[in-house]
């Protein structure tokens, strides 16, 4: 929270109220609601792109998948602590006896799909753009070495099944028994979730199909840019999702209320848009990507079964007990 309000403080710092307003006053709805549909679109996408890396572990329809993800989405959207991948990882355990572990390295790996395609977006728009901003300098200097070690160490991993193993055998040697025998089937959990890396056809699959994901989104914000009457290419719209995801490894409050705010006006200053219509475009294109989404999640979550309790309980799931539990 804390994280958040400075950064809302940096957004808004010197903004006057009547240009805001008058800037909001510049909206074309219908671009607006093209641009809902669109994310819709891109949520739908990011579902099937978890059928895949999925498909190794367990078959699971997309349309299924798809409330998975948007009740996942609403999630990280109201609860701090990305809850919403906890409610995935609960809810794919209990509608289709996915294993907790198997499913956890499955969205894992779903996260560094997601930060690769960010980094690629960024590197490919700064190439199209004439940009010169310290912010997206210091978003792709933290963030680029994380997520390379990180997919570097995952691929090892995947591609080295029987040397994760020998190397898991041996250090449960130290282990009591029955530790050491838990300890080695959340291995095999492990291994299974990494499939989806290891098979050439569904790594590659997976890699295309999350290009197009954030590419439909990036098709949403530049819809909202249409909305506002900004004349800017595609390639902004792709360095605005780059940024503003690798951006969430900031810690904020849920639905990075603050940090998306600062980052999308820093650029968008950066290439010559007045303070006060970059602003009123940060605030609409956040609750376009925001509100709707969270919306239908919290519906589907009802649908489930499942209440606003639930949320509070999915971050359960992360814990190392549970993950023992669900192996034992």
């Amino acid at each position: 929270m804390i994280t958040s309000a400075v950064f809302l403080a940096l957004a808004f710092r010197g903004l006057h109220p009547d240009q805001f307003w008058s800037s909001l006053g510049k909206l074309n709805p219908p671009w607006l609601m093209a641009a809902v549909l669109v994310y819709f679109a891109a949520v739908l996408v990011i579902a099937l792109r978890w059928q895949i890396l999925l498909h190794s572990v367990k078959r699971v329809r997309l349309g299924a998948l798809f409330k998975l993800v948007a009740i996942g989405y609403m999630g990280n959207n109201v609860y701090p602590l990305r809850a919403g991948d906890g409610l995935r990882i609960m809810l794919l355990r209990r509608e289709h006896q996915v294993a907790l572990l198997r499913a956890t390295t499955v969205i894992a790996v779903e996260h560094l799909y997601n930060g690769a395609t960010m980094i690629v977006f960024i590197l490919l728009s700064l190439a199209a753009i004439d940009l010169q901003s310290p912010t997206v300098e210091a978003i792709a200097g933290l963030a680029m070495p994380l997520v390379s070690m990180a997919i570097v160490a995952a691929l090892f991993l995947a591609a080295k099944p029987a040397l994760l193993r020998r190397l898991v055998r041996r250090a449960v040697t130290i282990l009591p028994r029955a530790l050491g025998q838990a300890a080695q089937r959340l291995s095999e959990d492990v291994i299974a979730g990494l499939e989806g890396l290891r098979s050439p056809r569904h790594f590659l699959g997976a890699l295309l199909v999350s290009f197009l994901a954030w590419g439909v989104e990036a098709g949403a914000y530049w819809l909202v840019m249409f909305a506002f009457g900004l004349e800017l290419n595609y390639a902004v719209a792709l360095l605005l999702v780059g940024a503003v995801n690798l951006a969430g490894l900031i810690p904020a409050s849920p639905g990075q209320v603050g940090v998306n705010e600062f980052v999308v006006i820093s650029i968008l200053t950066a290439l010559g848009i007045a303070a006060p219509l970059a602003t009123a475009y940060a605030v609409v294109v956040h609750l376009t990507i925001w509100l709707p989404i969270t919306l239908a999640g919290f519906i589907l979550l009802l649908k489930q079964g499942l209440g606003w309790a639930d949320i509070g309980m999915a971050k359960e799931l992360k814990s190392v007990e549970s993950l023992r539990a669900e192996s034992s």
